[in-house]
């Protein structure tokens, strides 16, 4: 039997009948939902008029991975439709507020962050979406696309697109649950939401590429982040299409 890390982990994450382990949830312990930087400089989003979008069956229809760009920058009103429709609440019921993407146990570990480099109305910046608020909150100033495409094996594309998205985990949100099982949904949590801002891109007339090479820990560095506790899982660019 092969013992590589990524076997071995198919193997001892499996679920077993008679034999799922668990046990009682200790409710006081779970972590928070929720991450901001309370310090941070905020741009509100949730006045801006929504992008008009395409059909869901139209934007299926025409998804495709775009790795060359134009150098017409995105609107604020365009960044913000992205960002609600990859990872925004939707609706609220029974206490709880639900995301336009599904997640394992509705803990959602996922966190984005936004390395803008063509967006109208924002300085090129990292920043962090806080989904509870629907804002912005501006991490670091400054042009980062050129070690975004360093840190992803030297990519191109990273150097033209209007904006980054990187998604990390909280691992510890659905750890708390699921233990060592969380690390699969965590990855299939990250999926939908790129799906999610996959056909969302299409359906206002822009264009992404899911990104999958990264060097990890040179992400973390650039978003500001440990590694352990909190890592980068997957990236996409996104902007408008060069017409051929």
């Amino acid at each position: 039997m092969s013992t590589s890390a990524g076997d071995e982990f198919q193997r001892t994450t499996k679920y077993v009948r008679g034999n799922l382990g668990g046990g009682r949830l200790d409710w006081s312990k779970r972590p928070d939902a929720y991450k901001d930087y309370p310090e941070s400089t905020k741009i509100d989003l949730s006045l801006l008029k929504q992008a008009e979008t395409m059909s869901v069956d139209e934007a299926i229809r025409r998804r495709r991975s775009t790795r060359e760009f134009s150098r017409k920058p995105l609107s604020l009103e365009q960044l913000a439709y992205l960002l609600w429709a990859s990872v925004g609440i939707q609706r609220k019921e029974g206490g709880y507020e639900f995301r336009t993407a599904p997640s394992a146990g509705a803990l959602y570990p996922i966190e984005t962050y936004l390395i803008t480099n063509n967006v109208e109305g924002l300085e090129k910046a990292v920043y962090h979406y806080s989904i509870e608020s629907h804002m912005l909150e501006e991490l670091e100033l400054g042009e980062f696309s050129t070690a975004m495409a360093r840190a992803a094996l030297g990519q191109e594309m990273f150097l033209c697109a209007a904006a980054i998205f990187v998604w990390t985990a909280i691992f510890n949100r659905s750890k708390w649950k699921y233990r060592q099982r969380a690390y699969r949904y965590v990855y299939l949590d990250a999926g939908h939401i790129a799906q999610n801002l996959a056909l969302a891109t299409t359906s206002i007339g822009l264009g992404s590429c899911q990104v999958g090479a990264f060097y990890d820990d040179e992400v973390n560095r650039i978003v500001g982040i440990d590694g352990e506790e909190e890592s980068a899982v997957y990236l996409s660019v996104v902007g408008y299409p060069v017409v051929s």
